[in-house]
């Protein structure tokens, strides 16, 4: 009939504390991959064999695992020739644009590396499957487009954390990139 005479405040909801490891980088250089980059130690490259149930385009698609935060970078390769190049850039756009009803923003921002590669990285805001979006190319024959993945329900709150970390590896990425 009684109980405490004290007011109950309830807690906000909080979320884990997440411990992130040391930035350092290795080289994926694989023999017969039109391309080289450098990526974290704390992820792993996966060679990608199938699209929606289908074999790849060609054999230069792969994922980068972030195993410790259930991310995945999906990296596809084109040629161009084989694919024009405005179709290519129009595709990126058009597939970073099927976010808008969820997302409150798109800023896009010109890559432009010594390395003669250019591209446009996007930064999507909101509660969206993927916040971090680009594509590189050199204009005459290579198209590479990547989106970091997150294995579990969108929330820019809770994610914002980890996209932070990982945005960082994804440039560095970006500037290590180099076309055979």
């Amino acid at each position: 009939m009684f109980s405490c005479n004290s007011d109950y405040t309830p807690k906000p909801r909080g979320y884990f504390k997440i411990q992130f490891p040391t930035k350092q980088y290795q080289l994926f250089n694989q023999p017969g991959y039109p391309y080289s980059f450098e990526y974290p130690v704390y992820a792993k490259v996966v060679k990608d064999t199938s699209f929606f149930g289908q074999a790849t385009e060609n054999p230069w698609w792969i994922n980068i695992d972030f195993p410790e935060f259930n991310g995945r970078i999906y990296v596809s390769y084109k040629e161009i020739g084989k694919n024009k190049l405005d179709k290519l850039v129009n595709d990126a756009f058009v597939m970073t644009n099927k976010h808008t009803t969820k997302a409150y923003s798109i800023d896009d921002s010109l890559i432009a590396t010594p390395n003669n590669v250019h591209g446009v990285f996007f930064k999507v805001g909101g509660d969206v499957a993927t916040a971090n979006q680009f594509f590189l190319t050199d204009s005459t024959k290579n198209f590479l487009r990547g989106a970091l993945y997150f294995d579990a329900t969108p929330n820019e709150d809770s994610l914002s954390v980890v996209n932070r970390f990982l945005i960082e590896d994804v440039r560095h990425l970006i500037n290590t990139f180099k076309w055979k």
